[in-house]
């Protein structure tokens, strides 16, 4: 089975090489690597086009500049292979990730979307790992989202997708927090979804990135996603709860920084579900509605810097 693995690629100069060769160097051999250039001002243009004169498996896309989005729905467009998946270009994978992966889908053709190891931030003071303690395999796609918390770790890289899920799908162009609006998307077309501790995606912190510098309006972008899996939603155990009060924590935020009236849906929690500061924010909201708990939030954040 072909896997596309497609790279977009705009001012990354300094890592862009160190991407590539984590690729053309795995013990997987049976793969095309598209490289997207974004309309990239510095010298990436150039380094695509040597990579791809040295190594038959590498094409390039050059286009004019249309953002993450765009890039990655260009090279989905020219992908031809059973499989796809994403690798910014300042991240890279660890030795030994592809083949261990394809050979399980290979053993397991069910399989929609394989999920593996990511470290997170990697090289700041707040990297950390995200593991997966053996195989487990969702075929409810609810269960994988709430139990599975698979909202927490949404991204559009540490996944292999059957390239047919994206058939009538495709990154949304000027959204932030892309990949969270995406996945529940290629969720309602999965029927099978396995996370693996095989392989590992090594996701470098990057200051200047999109999450990283995100004001109220991207956060009104990310909780829009929320909100609407919320509404579809039947569920009110407590993978649910835990998933809403998180999201109520973005609709805190959304609140202290722009003001804008809360959007997210009323929802009444189990306080013993919870513990701890999590507890006494469920049993605040069920007492003062989530205009109050925003109000409060607000003005305790007020005092504290102010002192």
């Amino acid at each position: 089975m072909k896997l596309s693995i497609i790279i977009p690629v705009y001012r990354v100069e300094t890592t862009l090489n160190r991407c590539v060769e984590s690729v053309v160097t795995q013990d997987f051999d049976d793969f095309e690597l598209i490289l997207v250039d974004d309309g990239s001002p510095d010298n990436c243009p150039q380094l695509c086009d040597s990579w791809a004169a040295k190594d038959r498996r590498i094409s390039v896309i050059h286009k004019s500049n249309g953002g993450l989005s765009d890039a990655r729905n260009a090279g989905i467009d020219m992908a031809r292979g059973d499989y796809l998946t994403f690798i910014d270009s300042d991240d890279y994978l660890a030795e030994h990730t592809l083949a261990p992966l394809m050979q399980t889908l290979t053993q397991q053709p069910a399989i929609d979307i394989l999920e593996y190891p990511i470290y997170v931030h990697y090289g700041s003071s707040e990297q950390h790992l995200l593991d997966f303690q053996g195989d487990t395999i969702y075929q409810q796609m609810d269960d994988y989202w709430y139990k599975g918390q698979a909202y927490l770790h949404s991204y559009a890289c540490n996944k292999i997708y059957r390239t047919e899920l994206f058939k009538e799908i495709r990154f949304p162009k000027g959204i932030i927090f892309e990949d969270m609006h995406t996945l529940p998307q290629l969720l309602k077309q999965a029927k099978t979804v396995m996370t693996t501790s095989q392989g590992l995606y090594y996701y470098c912190k990057n200051d200047a990135g999109l999450t990283a510098t995100a004001d109220g309006n991207a956060l009104r972008m990310l909780l829009q996603s929320h909100v609407e899996i919320i509404r579809d939603s039947q569920r009110q155990d407590r993978d649910f709860q835990i998933y809403y009060l998180r999201v109520l924590n973005i609709q805190m935020d959304i609140y202290e920084l722009t003001g804008d009236l809360p959007i997210l849906p009323v929802h009444t929690l189990r306080p013993n579900y919870f513990k701890g500061a999590s507890k006494l924010k469920a049993i605040t909201l069920n007492l003062l509605g989530i205009n109050n708990i925003c109000k409060i939030n607000k003005d305790i954040h007020k005092f504290w810097r102010s002192r």
